[in-house]
């Protein structure tokens, strides 16, 4: 297996010299790519997820250090290797200590660089083996099945305990759930894409020993930054967290952070990938119940984005107050498949549904409740996706009044499905609009603001109420560029207007576009028009 490496270093000679002297792939590796600063080194390391990155510390922009610290952030698995003066060596080391495997004393050799390489390797290697350790992990398995510990949490997020009861077997099976924030999230395996032939998992005979591989990866992350608890409930991990701090914002911070590391290790170390859905945050563990009823919904629309993701029920229904209560599956099935499903799912739904009337016999009483409850349920899902009633059906429609004109069952049902189908094609179109208005929000933000010189995806974030995955994965697939890249954009395009029309000075022309550093301004528009800003005024 070939691991993916990224150098980093400004000088141009000592890259190629690296570069040129070892033959990469002899030792396991590719490289990804090559960056002479920290910025470029970011921007490759998001397209490509390397699993190595050898960094000189002084560089231009943005130094091997800080580097490290946002690398540290956004991809915990990736190895990092710093090159360092020996005027550099000790502040390198208390600079930073996480994921750095080794410091290395520039000149460095051949030789050397070499020796790093296969150590590196062999650790990847190791970490790997680990988790693929069948034997070791059917041995956990088979130790870890703490059932009264598993019935409570599963009793926790499926019917409503007092308070009282969730303190004494909290305590009991020494659960910590002291807390002021809660939140609870769903990690549901892709099992499409589990393939015997890039893991050591067979299906489905190795399904349990599957979900036990995620749960060990999950318990592993959630225990790393004490998130809360991780338990297996329906062949899904579930993920309960429990923080001091009562601020939804800072409670979904510590919970996204730490779903995406357990997002990235599983498609790494497993060679699988999950889905996670993320509930509403609350303030008591008696209601973490309904947490739990939004993370399921989350998952569902794994339909419309898509797997290998981190769904959160606030960026997907961000005007939804009143959720609904998934206590019956028929309500789950049914509203599922109006929010996310196809007309011909719903079809299928609804004719099981009425199977259930034709198969039963009943008094006409409980035919017409059935019936209400479904309607009540269609409502309501149109309701918690803020779907306008009037819009579609016109403003004197009332669907009660209508339902009681039905003589016939059949008619009942085709009535339904069309009424399901309407409001089905209504939050598909508003989900797409708002796609759009989200992306053109951000345009306009980037057109406003690009003289600032502070703005990053998660201040943009703030202002449109949506978490940085959501809002990136909507950007890209709007404009088909990534936001970075739109404001480097409107930022070189408004360079060149100030460039041609005024007699300004590079560095003023840099602060008005939103650079602090005049050398970084210049260097972006060389990479980005070719010449200089220099070389560009002189062409008029």
């Amino acid at each position: 297996m070939m691991y993916k490496l990224i150098l980093v270093d400004d000088e141009e000679e000592v890259r190629k010299g690296i570069l040129q002297k070892i033959e990469w792939a002899k030792y396991g590796f590719e490289i990804a790519g090559e960056a002479e600063n920290g910025r470029e080194a970011l921007e490759i390391a998001e397209k490509t997820m390397p699993d190595v990155v050898i960094t000189d510390i002084k560089m231009p922009f943005m130094d091997g250090i800080k580097l490290a610290e946002q690398l540290r952030e956004k991809f915990p698995t990736t190895k990092i290797v710093i090159l360092t003066g020996f005027d550099e060596f000790e502040y390198a080391q208390k600079a930073i200590k996480l994921n750095v495997v080794e410091y290395v004393l520039k000149p460095v050799s051949s030789h050397e660089m070499i020796e790093i390489l296969v150590k590196v390797k062999s650790q990847i290697d190791k970490e790997i083996a680990e988790k693929e350790d069948m034997q070791a992990l059917r041995e956990h398995y088979r130790k870890s099945l703490p059932v009264l510990k598993e019935k409570f949490l599963t009793s926790l997020i499926t019917s409503k305990l007092g308070k009282a009861e969730i303190k004494e077997k909290s305590q009991s099976y020494n659960i910590n759930l002291n807390g002021n924030g809660f939140v609870a999230s769903i990690v549901s395996i892709d099992y499409h894409t589990v393939n015997s032939e890039s893991t050591a998992f067979n299906m489905p005979e190795d399904k349990g020993l599957l979900n036990f591989a995620v749960l060990n990866i999950s318990d592993e992350i959630v225990n790393k930054y004490n998130l809360g608890t991780v338990f297996l409930h329906n062949d899904h991990i579930v993920i309960i967290t429990v923080c001091e701090e009562d601020d939804s914002d800072t409670v979904m911070n510590k919970t996204l952070s730490a779903l995406e590391e357990i997002r990235q290790s599983i498609e790494k170390f497993l060679k699988f990938t999950v889905t996670i859905g993320v509930g509403t945050v609350c303030n008591d563990i008696v209601f973490i119940k309904y947490s739990y009823q939004n993370a399921v919904l989350a998952l569902d629309y794994r339909l419309v984005y898509g797997n290998n993701r981190i769904i959160w029920i606030e960026d997907v229904e961000p005007r939804c107050v009143d959720k609904i209560e998934f206590d019956e599956l028929k309500e789950h099935a049914l509203t599922s498949c109006i929010k996310v499903g196809t007309a011909k799912e719903i079809t299928e739904t609804i004719d099981s549904l009425f199977e259930e009337i034709t198969d039963v016999k009943a008094s006409f009483k409980d035919y017409q409740i059935y019936l209400l409850e479904m309607l009540t349920t269609v409502l309501k899902a149109a309701k918690g996706s803020n779907v306008d009633m009037a819009d579609v059906f016109g403003p004197n429609y009332n669907l009660f009044v209508e339902l009681y004109k039905f003589n016939d069952i059949e008619a009942v049902k085709d009535w339904l499905t069309g009424i399901c189908i309407k409001i089905m094609s209504y939050i598909s179109k508003d989900r797409q609009d708002t796609c759009k208005l989200l992306a053109e929000k951000a345009k306009e933000y980037a057109q406003s603001h690009y003289h600032e010189s502070d703005i990053t995806i998660n201040k943009v974030c703030k202002c449109l109420h949506i978490s940085p995955a959501y809002f990136s994965s909507i950007f890209k697939k709007e404009t088909k560029m990534t936001f970075m890249n739109y404001l480097l954009q409107i930022r070189m395009e408004a360079a060149k207007e100030l460039l041609r029309t005024t007699n300004m000075k590079t560095f003023e022309i840099a602060e008005r576009v939103g650079y602090s550093e005049p050398n970084y301004f210049s260097y972006c528009f060389k990479k980005y028009l070719g010449i200089s800003p220099t070389e560009y005024r002189n062409s008029f």
